[in-house]
């Protein structure tokens, strides 16, 4: 129902259409008509809910619990993750650092029988429990709590701590994973990812020490089966998901988010249409066709992607207007054309170049340099505007495999931002040039990327930030873990 052609997205493809003729100005959504402005954050300041984690160690939760939160800031609410694995490194960091003592943080540490040590695990547990409490009493929206929480006992003291404060909930999110080789390759992460635990041993005894840790966790392990609680179970990420209790906006939200995930290997790429003819003449928006230039990038195009796909199965997403469509015309591959992917409404200033935007609506031109993410055109959207829309693009990734997506520049930087978890300030001024293919290939902790550009010329079209002295640096893929956290 909710997939790339069910009649869920196509009902809201439709709902979302905006005429657009030539390069005429388009009609603008009742919803955004009026004088050019600046669009206000989403007050999402009732919303409160801890999303306390449960699973056995390399079933997912951290990759869980990273999605989870990259896609809500997205959304733009507050969400912080509290690792408890983080704080208990980070604590013994300081105390090695102010005594000389190094604590054993081996497999015998997370053992029931060791009752000292699960005395000062049960402590770390519940203090992280009451920062993130404070957290979301000082503003957060969404605080995740990344632990095993494994037993009963251990989810009815969270349940019964936040109880206890008026306007914050929980649910419960538990990952299980039974396939033996997602397990061996979240232990291979693991133990070569630079995890502290094992800074001074062999691969080969850390992973025989985590091998052991996990049977310690499977000795006392309870699966969730607490009829009160609020919960989703998500098996083998994507394979099978359990809802229990799950109410309102925005639990729903979160429950719908993490039906989309999976694990498979993938590959999604971003390429600009071809140049086009309003490009070559310095105007935006428009629905233009390619220029020369740009239909030599759509004939170069596929052997670019088929050198890099090879046989594997690819579809290809295109907006309604012509210049993607014309780009991607020599593909041999399925193709799906989004009313969501159009470019970013113009509206008034649709067909128009930047030096007429600044003499016909100087103060539109000056509010939008001034804050370019939050500032609508007259008639037209705002880069926020643009996010909201790319929602059910976004669920629609997280379901797919290998996707080409051919776009316009105000999108591509949208779903760009969202892979890389780039702040929205910094999110209208990302480069994406012409003639150029950005693949993201997703892994547990972000995404790898690697650019392509063709030599078939064409016209920058990228605006700095205004004021500043240096353009913004380019994004360093960033696929590890962090295993610090500061108290």
């Amino acid at each position: 129902m909710f997939g790339a052609t069910g009649p869920m997205l196509k009902q809201f493809d439709q709902s979302t259409q905006i005429s657009r003729i030539a390069s005429q100005a388009s009609t603008p959504p009742r919803s955004v008509v009026g004088i050019g402005n600046k669009v206000a954050k989403p007050d999402y300041s009732e919303a409160k809910i801890v999303v306390a984690m449960v699973g056995l160690p390399a079933r997912g939760k951290s990759y869980l619990s990273n999605k989870l939160m990259r896609y809500l800031k997205w959304l733009e609410y507050d969400v912080k993750v509290f690792n408890v694995g983080q704080l208990r490194r980070s604590r013994a960091h300081q105390k090695a650092q102010q005594t000389g003592q190094k604590e054993d943080h081996t497999a015998s540490y997370f053992s029931n029988d060791n009752v000292e040590a699960t005395r000062v695990r049960d402590a770390l547990a519940e203090d992280s429990l009451e920062m993130l409490l404070q957290w979301l009493k000082d503003g957060g929206n969404v605080a995740i709590h990344d632990a095993t929480n494994s037993t009963r006992s251990r989810r009815a003291k969270i349940e019964q701590r936040v109880a206890r404060e008026k306007g914050i909930v929980v649910i419960f999110l538990e990952s299980v994973c039974d396939d033996p080789a997602v397990i061996a390759a979240n232990v291979a992460l693991k133990v070569s990812s630079g995890d502290p635990d094992y800074k001074d041993m062999s691969r080969e005894d850390a992973k025989r020490d985590f091998l052991r840790r996990i049977k310690e966790y499977e000795a006392v392990y309870e699966t969730i089966t607490e009829p009160s609680l609020s919960y989703l179970r998500i098996r083998n990420v994507g394979d099978q998901v359990t809802l229990c209790h799950i109410h309102g906006y925005l639990q729903s939200r979160i429950a719908f988010y993490l039906m989309n995930l999976h694990l498979k290997p993938r590959s999604i790429f971003f390429s600009r249409h071809g140049e086009s003819q309003f490009n070559v003449e310095g105007k935006i928006g428009g629905d233009s066709p390619l220029s020369e230039r740009g239909l030599r990038y759509a004939s170069a195009l596929p052997a670019l992607i088929t050198d890099n796909i090879g046989d594997a199965p690819l579809t290809v997403w295109t907006s309604t207007l012509q210049r993607t469509i014309q780009t991607a015309q020599h593909l041999p591959y399925n193709k799906l054309t989004w009313k969501s992917l159009d470019e970013l409404d113009a509206g008034v200033c649709d067909g128009m170049t930047y030096e007429e935007i600044e003499l016909a609506y100087p103060d539109d031109f000056a509010n939008r340099d001034e804050d370019k993410f939050n500032y609508r055109y007259r008639g037209g959207e705002s880069y926020r505007d643009v996010v909201v829309r790319l929602e059910p693009v976004i669920m629609e990734l997280e379901r797919q495999e290998n996707i080409l997506i051919i776009g316009h520049q105000a999108i591509l930087r949208c779903l760009y931002a969202y892979f890389h978890n780039l702040p929205h300030a910094d999110l209208p001024y990302i480069k994406i040039p012409l003639h150029t293919v950005i693949k993201l290939t997703p892994k547990a902790y972000g995404c790898d990327e690697e650019r392509y550009t063709l030599p078939i010329g064409a016209v920058d079209t990228h605006r700095p930030k205004p004021g500043s002295v240096t353009p913004l640096p380019p994004v360093v893929a960033n696929t590890g873990r962090e295993y610090f956290q500061k108290d």
